[in-house]
């Protein structure tokens, strides 16, 4: 018997593509996380860190983006391993746009308002425009967490950093 010589598969057919890995949400979740890590690392570079007791205004952006980057590499490895149609991103869908735009808008408004109209009324706006990304709107959930995140914002930029943010409209 003879056996036939077995074709050798081409670079594309040898295993996934590089677009298939790149179209999964854990991988370009990953890459995302990494990326901001890489850039806020780059961009506090010459910020002084100074010591754990004697923080310099580099230390916490420092230690957030090593935080960040440790997160995005595990979450990167992982969503690598993963197998080919493991949570892979639709780019088509406009509903997963939704979140993206919505929750982006809260945000923006609330850095553009927080120091006009407060810290009581931009967070409930951050609230009530993010939470128009979620499907399942819920108004007495919405309520209680800005609530909570206005009083958990005050108690800890106000009380306890003496932060001077106001906390009502100063018309």
């Amino acid at each position: 018997m003879t056996s036939e010589p077995q074709p050798v598969p081409r670079p594309s057919e040898a295993g996934p593509h590089v677009l298939q890995i790149l179209a999964r949400k854990d991988v370009l979740s990953g890459l995302l996380f990494v990326a901001v890590a890489l850039a806020g690392l780059w961009l506090s570079r010459d910020y002084p860190i100074g010591t754990a007791l004697r923080m310099g205004t580099g230390y916490v952006p420092r230690l957030l983006c090593w935080i960040l980057l440790g997160l995005g590499t595990v979450i990167l490895v992982l969503g690598l391993r993963e197998g080919q149609a493991a949570h892979r991103v639709s780019f088509v869908a406009s509903t997963a746009w939704r979140p993206v735009v919505f929750v982006t808008t809260s945000l923006v408004i609330f850095g553009l308002t927080i120091e006009r109209l407060g810290l009581v009324v931009s967070i409930l706006l951050l609230i009530a425009v993010g939470a128009v990304a979620a499907r399942e709107l819920r108004p007495v959930e919405t309520f209680v967490a800005a609530v909570v995140l206005i009083v958990l914002s005050w108690g800890i930029f106000i009380l306890g950093l003496g932060l001077t943010i106001p906390v009502w409209p100063e018309w």
